[in-house]
């Protein structure tokens, strides 16, 4: 497994998830909530988190069907990550699966006793600590590192 600090991102059309792990790659953290409307004062929030945070790679979660179709919403996600992999270069982009993250967050957020109200706020946070664990687990297994890599267009 690869040593460094990864940033996750969990994209939303309403917010944007954001997560982070130790150098060692150990525990996945939630970090904030970036309002997701506004594509370019997002880009511009999470550019200024990848400054700060100096990870080896920004991880974001695809949405695909449970079928593993990609629709619209991958489609968002996908333009997304490549603008950003550019804003971020040399920093690299992945997209890694995220079916069901934002479901097993809520679940997590609920049986912790966090109510929905509340749980709106932190809930993409949650999905992007889940998207980044099992990049983390995936690298560990697999030996590789996780999703497909961002082409960077410039």
């Amino acid at each position: 497994m690869r040593r460094g600090r990864r940033i996750a991102l969990d994209i939303g059309d309403a917010r944007i998830g954001v997560a982070t792990c130790d150098p060692d790659g150990l525990l996945a953290t939630p970090v904030e909530t970036v309002p997701g409307r506004d594509i370019p004062a997002a880009h511009k929030r999470l550019v200024a988190v990848v400054a700060e945070y100096e990870p080896i790679e920004v991880v974001v979660g695809l949405p695909r069907s449970l079928s593993g179709r990609e629709g619209p919403a991958a489609t968002k996600v996908r333009t997304f990550a490549r603008e950003l992999a550019r804003r971020v270069a040399p920093v690299p982009v992945r997209l890694v699966d995220e079916r069901m993250t934002t479901v097993t967050a809520a679940q997590g957020l609920r049986a912790s006793g966090v109510n929905s109200r509340k749980g709106r706020s932190v809930v993409d946070q949650a999905a992007a600590v889940v998207i980044l664990q099992s990049a983390l687990e995936t690298e560990k297994t697999s030996g590789r590192p996780p999703g497909e890599a961002v082409e960077v267009v410039i």
